[in-house]
């Protein structure tokens, strides 16, 4: 599974507005919504109550919250560079300017893991983060997350 089969060119948000991470997860929420045909509360409740459980400020300035939605039938990847980092309650306690927010069916089992690992695995990626904090054009962002051989590793 590469991170292309995840996202598409209209879920990358190259400068998004957010002073907080409930505010960051309502605008990637209204986005997920909006591209996959879901009510935008319904990705939001999903999302809030995985934070609840533990926060998926995974650290170095980067977010990966997700959840399972009975539904959908594939998974959505979405991702966002914010303007301005913002306080993700991190497991590092550094502010989070990179997000990639995955939703997957609830009957993904495996697949919702492995695309949680190829995403963790590409922005572990310091130079590959560099790069995406270095551009804010949606096509630059996509080519980056896309094209990186850490999208395609297995």
């Amino acid at each position: 599974m590469d991170i292309a089969d995840l996202i598409s060119p209209a879920a990358v948000i190259p400068n998004l507005r957010a002073t907080s991470k409930k505010q960051a997860l309502q605008e990637l929420a209204r986005k997920a919504a909006e591209l996959a045909g879901l009510h935008e509360r319904q990705v939001f409740d999903v999302l809030l109550e995985r934070e609840r459980l533990g926060t998926t400020g995974v650290g170095n300035g980067i977010a990966i919250p997700h959840g399972k939605l009975a539904t959908i039938d594939k998974l959505h990847g979405l991702f966002a560079r914010l303007e301005r980092p913002i306080n993700f309650e991190s497991i590092d306690e550094q502010p989070v300017d990179l997000i990639f927010l995955l939703l997957a069916p609830e009957s993904a089992g495996a697949d919702h893991l492995k695309a949680l690992a190829r995403v963790s695995r590409l922005l572990r990626d310091k130079g590959v983060c560099e790069k995406l904090r270095g551009t804010d054009s949606p096509d630059g962002l996509y080519a980056l997350l896309t094209e990186s051989p850490a999208s395609r590793a297995a």
